[in-house]
């Protein structure tokens, strides 16, 4: 039973609940938690709501709750395709309103009237005026897409967003009754001789068009190609990135862009020169060095810049500019100052402020390094269509799958440019748990549900669009975060944190209908403590879900059979957080985390989980007829991914790191500097760096390939 003496004040709990703020939890260790008054007051500050006092807190309290009728119509309506939905409108009590809906010029345009219902609502007092309120349909059938309502007469003025969205996203035609498999790869640790260091979009292209050509896949799955620092040191996870809509223009292959190829010599010459240090570090099995390789692809990038466009790539990079507004702009403006202030330990206090007057000035004075950011995006944006539609071309039903991060870096460039949309006085995390007991707090600022409302959610959609431009899928990481996450109020703990409810509606119909829109499939990472209807949910509306077979176990710590797996799901033998398989099978995860002072139970026992574990699956391998009696490491590694094929789940992923023999983790969750985390390049199973170029004539790619087209 909850204990009831920690349990905040009612007001308290009241308020909360106006602003989704959840007051409890039920912990790993099975028990029901409070939070604390301190922490509420904490994220209700963070949402902009003072709660310091009783007497604040009921002001709070009286002003939320008349905050729907001071407008005249919500900040935004969103509702499901084939659904009736009513829209309140408020206005004088008595006075006429006539409101109407201008459609999406995308779904055909027009205007459409709308119907008052007769549903009557007792009229409020607000600030001294009798507010009334006139309820309207939406009809059942009205278009796909992003409408406006009005709402016009006396004491009415007023318009707002009404979206309507799929009721489910349908998977593409060509997927129907098959089994889809494709690879997962972080791009930039798989180099050929031409990369810079780094894996790029001219290595995604190649890596697309050879697996489906030679490997009959069918999507490529790559990280999160988000934006990172454009000066001084680049943090490696693209797991923070300083923002979700732009691409890191460090996956830029300079030799792709056109007007290389027309340099004078001299400036040919620089671009060569630019790149003879990093071209060297292909083949080192090293960590990668991003900062080098920006370093050097900047350099001669600017030359390529300078150099003359024909008319023709003039006005497509004109239009490009046009298409994206005032958000490309004010990203490139942020990136323009990074470089200002590269050699400061913090920005001007001012230059933190959009709309100040130095930046206003900045947008001037630095107009020319504006543009060539924006020139960046669209040369990563063209670079990043041909990768896309080269594993189209190859056979590929998917093509590039894209991975979206759960947050930005808190000194980003959404962070700066987006204002209230995104709080500052919180940041994401999770609860305590068995691997965390002291919670985990990542850094990130979390979405103001209210404030993205008011936006009518166009930061979110705007995100969504440029991610989507060029993809077949769509992996949303932690996709939990669309219907709530742990906040934790600054100066506080991890484990003093607090649940924040989102709309999941809008945010799901949201997604569903610009993944529609752009013919994707999206899958949400849906692993670890989900409530079970969240699932039910997400496969109502056509999002697939994620499966890992190291995850998938009992409550005894067996394998969970393969038939009993989702269909709605994209099922893998491992995750970019786990060794890869070969690493795993040999236990190198305990081995790491020992070294790194990670365990919390002494490592004979961890070691003995671990190999109990490793049996219990070779054992059910052994019992399906999948595995002999004396396996090789490459014959247990294509077992569990036969096992996985047998699964009815959608999408099968394969790691580019399992296919060649890899053993060394990508990530180590719970580090930061004391291991080289998203730094390790491509090797194989005796440390040697696979190059592009040699990757697909690699015997144990091509063998486990062979398998996944056995079915």
């Amino acid at each position: 039973m909850p204990d009831e003496t920690d349990r905040p004040a009612e007001p308290l709990l009241r308020l909360a609940a106006a602003y989704g703020v959840v007051p409890d939890y039920r912990g790993h260790d099975g028990l029901h938690h409070w939070a604390s008054e301190a922490t509420l007051r904490g994220v209700l500050a963070a949402l902009g709501v003072d709660a310091s006092s009783p007497e604040r807190v009921a002001l709070a309290v009286a002003h939320v709750e008349d905050m729907p009728w001071r407008r005249v119509v919500p900040p935004v309506v969103v509702t499901r395709s084939g659904r009736q939905a009513h829209v309140p409108v408020h206005v004088t009590d008595g006075d006429p309103v006539r409101v109407w809906l201008a459609l999406d010029e995308e779904a055909g345009g027009g205007r459409l009237e709308l119907t008052q219902v007769d549903v009557y609502v007792e009229p409020r007092v607000v600030d001294g005026r009798r507010v009334g309120r006139a309820t309207f349909t939406l009809p059942a059938d009205l278009p796909l897409g992003w409408h406006e309502l009005h709402a016009e007469g006396p004491s009415a003025g007023a318009h707002c967003a009404v979206v309507v969205t799929p009721d489910r996203l349908e998977p593409p035609a060509a997927l129907a009754g098959r089994h889809t498999w494709g690879y997962m790869a972080q791009l930039y640790s798989v180099r050929s001789a031409a990369s810079w260091g780094i894996g790029d979009l001219g290595d995604l292209a190649e890596i697309g068009w050879l697996a489906a050509k030679r490997c009959g896949a069918d999507f490529v799955l790559v990280n999160p190609l988000h934006a990172a620092e454009p000066a001084g040191h680049m943090t490696p996870s693209p797991y923070l990135p300083t923002s979700r809509r732009f691409i890191n223009p460090v996956y830029i292959r300079v030799e792709d862009v056109r007007e290389t190829a027309y340099l004078s010599a001299a400036d040919r010459a620089l671009v060569e020169w630019a790149a003879e240090p990093v071209l060297a570090l292909d083949a080192d099995p090293g960590p990668i060095d991003r900062d080098a390789a920006w370093t050097a692809k900047k350099a001669a990038l600017e030359v390529v810049f300078a150099a003359p466009r024909s008319a023709a790539r003039q006005e497509a990079f004109d239009d490009f500019v046009a298409e994206q507004g005032a958000g490309l702009e004010t990203f490139a403006l942020w990136c323009a100052l990074c470089e200002r202030y590269a050699d400061q330990p913090r920005w001007p206090a001012e230059a933190l402020d959009p709309s100040s007057e130095l930046v206003k000035a900045a947008r001037t004075e630095l107009a020319e390094r504006i543009v060539f950011h924006e020139w960046l995006q669209w040369v990563a944006d063209t670079q990043l269509a041909e990768a896309h539609r080269a594993a189209r071309s190859g056979g590929m039903a998917i093509g590039v799958m894209h991975d979206l991060a759960v947050g930005v870096h808190p000194e980003g460039a959404d962070v700066w440019a987006l204002g209230d949309v995104l709080s500052s006085g919180a940041t994401v995390g999770a609860p305590p748990d068995m691997y965390n007991q002291q919670g985990q707090d990542w850094s990130q600022p979390p979405w103001r549900p209210d404030a993205l409302a008011r936006a009518a959610y166009r930061p979110y959609r705007d995100m969504l669009r440029t991610i989507l431009r060029h993809a077949g899928a769509l992996r949303i990481d932690h996709v939990i975060g669309l219907f709530r996450l742990w906040w934790v109020p600054t100066g506080m703990s991890a484990a003093e944190g607090a649940y924040v409810r989102y709309d999941h509606e809008a945010l799901v119909g949201i997604l569903a209908l610009e993944a529609h829109r752009a013919g994707a499939l999206v899958i949400g990472e849906d692993l670890g403590t989900v409530e079970p209807w969240v699932r039910d949910y997400l496969s109502e509306r056509g999002i697939l879900g994620t499966s890992v077979l190291w995850f998938e176990q009992d409550m005894h710590g067996n394998p969970v059979p393969p038939e009993h797996y989702r269909r709605l799901a994209l099922a893998t033998v491992t995750t970019h957080d786990l060794p890869p398989t070969a690493g795993y099978l040999a236990g190198e995860h305990v081995t790491l985390r020992n070294r790194l002072g990670l365990l919390t139970a002494p490592v004979e026992q961890v070691r003995a989980e671990a190999e109990a574990e490793r049996n219990r699956m070779l054992t059910a391998l052994r019992q399906r007829g999948m595995l002999g009696d004396d396996p090789s490491e490459r014959e247990i590694v294509e077992a569990l991914h036969r096992w996985v094929l047998a699964t009815p789940a959608a999408l099968i992923g394969v790691s580019l790191a399992d296919a060649v023999g890899e053993r060394r983790a990508q990530n180590q969750p719970g580090t930061d500097t004391e291991y080289p985390n998203w730094k390790i390049p491509l090797t194989d199973s005796s440390g040697a760096v696979v190059l592009v170029d040699d990757l697909f004539d690699n015997q144990r790619l091509l063998s486990l390939a062979a398998v996944m087209n056995d079915h």
